[in-house]
């Protein structure tokens, strides 16, 4: 092995990875140099590939954190802890006196997180129970069912020029009547709000806060004041009016609200305050110089402790008390949205999705920077549906400030998703086993798989999810590195079955078949609806845009959609969902009423049901791949929830999914 192979490996890089088709794939040393030197190790030379993995050694000699599960012996790092007695500190305070066995601790019974100490070296621990929270956890042993919602799609009997957690709440509480348990919802990241173009909840600034502009007004006294959008959101007019909506209910918050706002900032600390601080620095220089992000600004404030950023915010207070009074209503319009939810029945109330990282320029990475993976974008490499590979332009956290900072900020990330949940999907949750990590401005193709510290973030996520009584689903699709799924089943992490995608060599896999801890799905948000893909809605656009491969003939994709149509239709009937003869490829109504029954009858602990699914719609909220092409997170409900249940159809669809999941 070369010396930069050597480095390479030390650092967690695969040099050596199959693709999607199987073939192995090698990272080039060009590659390896551009993405160490983004890691903060050169490579460039023999001497600094030395220097580098002299760091290497010593930061792993000098690590702070191990994890373990109940009862099992702990492994304990090389250097620094000698075998003899040391000091056990238990998270309720409680201390206990133990051996060193060489490398390994006793076992521990109680999970949570404990302090080693053995003279002046401290080591954190965290004992984890040997699996998540689960479905039968809270229900009981009951299938439970919900559905998926855009929360900006959503509307309510009060007229929003988009979705909010007020137009949750209603939603929350016309399903929990019609007898669902969970509500899945689209991610609530801190958005970057006073950039009206940035409104993909997957590219967030923080995800320790909350999008403010989902924060309902009326909570605070003042009566939201919006024209209704029509089917698509006009965001460039609708942020500026929501803007306005919040300026004035925090110009007339009264007595009562400005103390709970000063509760709720003390209670914050510095973490709340540098965010506002953030976003009321954001807001003045995109309206200065249109900087996007934190880089853009001068060198001054780029030090979230320095002078400059200090005398702003002495200068620009009420705007600073602006956006923490918003994160604050935020936070109290979310909660009351999962008070509804539970209050109504649901078992689960809320699942929140968390995205896979956070945009470099936004308010985490300002203030702390340290956390994450600086220079090097996420992505995936080249597969079928993205031959050039793909670099999604946010950061993720990197695997050494984990284990440096004994995974502080991803605790506070689960905690922050986890606080007005039942439940969290974890969006691509291979990144915990792996990311693709590409330098900034390089081809995605010259990326390479980062290696994360699974184990540990596994039992961080077991102890979570217990504290907080809720379930947790991994987006497990794509190329699922081996080993992944067996990892997840044996934490009781749910994964994600979705009907397009269970297939065999026969054709569709029967609903019996599919695992029961799971959660079955008849799409996502980045897939076509069970309607669109009926009458090939997803082809119309492929074509339309160009998004094809050279070689297509759009007659040969339509005549595969046409077999793949009656291969469904006869799982559907295999099934015994239906009983009628496949429908015409105009007519998919017949078709939606036997997916969502198929996956009803799945044994699947859980199965979500996106919205657009119940009520028979063609159109997807998201097209991956484009940006202004198509109307991405931008399709509204025709109607409130409670209007949509008392369809006909779509009532019953819902009768029939709750007889399926209740027998």
């Amino acid at each position: 092995m070369t010396p930069l192979h050597a480095l390479a490996t030390d650092a967690g890089l695969r040099i050596d990875w199959e693709d999607y088709a199987g073939e192995p794939q090698r990272v080039s040393d060009a590659a390896l140099v551009k993405v160490l030197a983004a890691l903060d190790l050169p490579a460039d030379s023999e001497g600094t590939i030395a220097e580098s993995r002299r760091r290497l050694a010593d930061q792993a000699t000098a690590c702070s954190f191990v994890s373990a599960d109940v009862g099992t012996p702990v492994p304990l790092p090389a250097g620094g802890l000698a075998a003899g007695a040391a000091g056990l500190e238990l998270e309720d305070g409680s201390r206990r006196s133990l051996r060193i066995d060489g490398r390994r601790l006793p076992g521990i019974d109680v999970p949570g997180y404990h302090r080693l100490v053995q003279g002046d070296r401290v080591l954190r621990l965290a004992i984890a129970p040997r699996r998540c929270f689960g479905v039968a956890d809270a229900a009981g042993g009951k299938r439970l069912w919900g559905p998926a919602v855009q929360i900006a799609g959503l509307r309510d009997t009060t007229p929003r020029a988009f979705g909010d957690f007020g137009s949750l709440a209603e939603t929350a509480r016309s399903f929990a009547a019609a007898g669902a348990g969970a509500l899945a919802i689209s991610p609530v990241h801190a958005l970057f709000p006073a950039d009206p173009s940035r409104y993909s909840p997957y590219a967030p600034s923080s995800r320790l806060f909350l999008n403010i502009l989902y924060a309902d007004p009326a909570l605070a006294g003042h009566a939201v004041d919006e024209a209704a959008s029509p089917e698509l959101i006009d965001w460039s007019a609708a942020i500026p009016a929501r803007l306005r909506q919040l300026r004035a209910a925090f110009a007339a918050r009264s007595d009562a609200v400005r103390v709970e706002v000063a509760d709720y900032v003390r209670k914050g600390g510095d973490e709340l305050l540098r965010h506002a601080r953030f976003d009321a620095l954001h807001a003045h220089f995109f309206a200065e110089s249109g900087a996007t992000g934190w880089q853009g600004w001068p060198t001054a404030f780029h030090d979230p402790a320095g002078d400059a950023v200090a005398r702003f915010a002495a200068e620009h207070a009420e705007e600073v008390d602006f956006y923490l009074f918003c994160q604050w209503l935020a936070k109290r319009s979310l909660d009351a949205a999962q008070r509804v939810a539970i209050d109504g029945g649901m078992a689960l109330g809320l699942i929140a999705d968390l995205a896979v990282g956070m945009d470099g320029g936004g308010s985490h990475a300002w203030s702390r920077r340290d956390d994450l993976l600086t220079g090097l974008s996420l992505g995936a490499p080249p597969d079928l549906l993205g031959p050039e590979g793909q670099s999604w332009g946010i950061t993720g956290f990197s695997p050494r400030a984990l284990q440096r900072t004994g995974f502080e900020p991803y605790i506070a990330t689960l905690r922050a998703a986890l606080d007005h949940a039942g439940g969290i999907r974890i969006d691509h949750a291979l990144g915990l086993r792996r990311l693709w990590v590409v330098p900034e401005g390089a081809s995605p193709r010259d990326g390479a798989y980062l290696t994360m510290p699974l184990d540990d973030m596994l039992r961080v996520l077991a102890i979570e999810s217990h504290r907080a009584r809720a379930v947790v689903i991994g987006e497990d699709l794509g190329t699922v590195p081996e080993g992944f799924r067996p990892k997840m089943d044996a934490r009781s992490m749910l994964g994600m079955r979705v009907l397009p995608f269970e297939r065999d060599e026969d054709g569709f896999i029967p609903a019996e078949r599919w695992s029961e801890e799971a959660a079955a799905m008849t799409g996502t948000h980045d897939l076509a609806t069970v309607a669109g893909w009926w009458v090939g809605r997803d082809i119309d656009w492929n074509w339309r845009l160009g998004r094809t491969r050279p070689d297509a003939v759009e007659a040969d994709e339509r005549a595969t959609r046409a077999e793949e149509r009656t291969l469904l239709w006869q799982a559907f009937t295999d099934g015994e969902v239906t009983d009628a003869a496949e429908p015409s490829a105009d007519d998919p109504a017949p078709a939606v009423d036997a997916a969502l029954a198929f996956i009803a009858g799945t044994p699947c602990e859980l199965a979500i049901l996106p919205i657009e699914d119940l009520i028979g719609a063609q159109e997807q909220p998201n097209l991956p791949g484009t940006i202004d092409e198509h109307p991405n997170w931008r399709r509204r409900m025709p109607a409130p929830a409670s209007e949509l249940l008392d369809r006909p159809e779509v009532a019953r669809r819902v009768a029939r999914i709750n007889a399926m999941r209740n027998g």
